[in-house]
């Protein structure tokens, strides 16, 4: 019986993944970090509702840990925050992995002046949600570099200069 309805139930559709033969396309994983539970809660939902996958942490011991495991893309950050502070966080993460892209947050500060190795200093609630993962988008594009042409259009492009 199990048999049959493999015929007609394929789990990869379901689940949203690719179909064999189709190309499936890789989420993003971003660690984010605030020892505020709403805002962290609230970032979550909105990131995921976007496509990504998240790693949330209350803290930045915690967030440490998860980045340490692998497979971060980018680290998502408040800056104030009980015993390991963004600053911290990310000063440590970008020691091991420079090229991880960091955004950070706070709704205390609304410049930040002190040296930091985020790529991105965002004020809370001086930014649209539309501003926050546009910054995600281009902090990741930047990662990755640039999109690699298929081969029809590399020979194309190739054939044209």
């Amino acid at each position: 019986m199990l048999g049959r309805l493999t015929k007609f139930f394929h789990p990869a559709s379901s689940a949203g993944l690719a179909a064999p033969g189709e190309k499936m396309k890789v989420k993003k994983t971003i660690l984010c970090v605030d020892d505020n539970e709403q805002s962290l809660s609230i970032r979550k939902v909105m990131l995921e509702t976007r496509g990504y996958r998240v790693v949330a942490c209350n803290n930045g011991h915690a967030a440490l840990g998860e980045f340490h495991k692998g497979g971060i893309d980018l680290v998502l950050s408040d800056l104030i925050m009980p015993g390991l502070d963004g600053t911290e966080l990310i000063e440590q993460i970008k020691s091991e992995a420079p090229c991880l892209p960091a955004i950070l947050f706070s709704g205390k500060i609304k410049a930040y002046d002190k040296d930091t190795r985020a790529d991105v200093f965002l004020p809370k609630g001086m930014y649209a949600p539309a501003e926050l993962l546009e910054r995600i988008r281009l902090l990741l594009v930047r990662k990755r570099g640039p999109k690699r042409l298929p081969r029809s259009e590399q020979a194309r492009v190739a054939v044209a200069s």
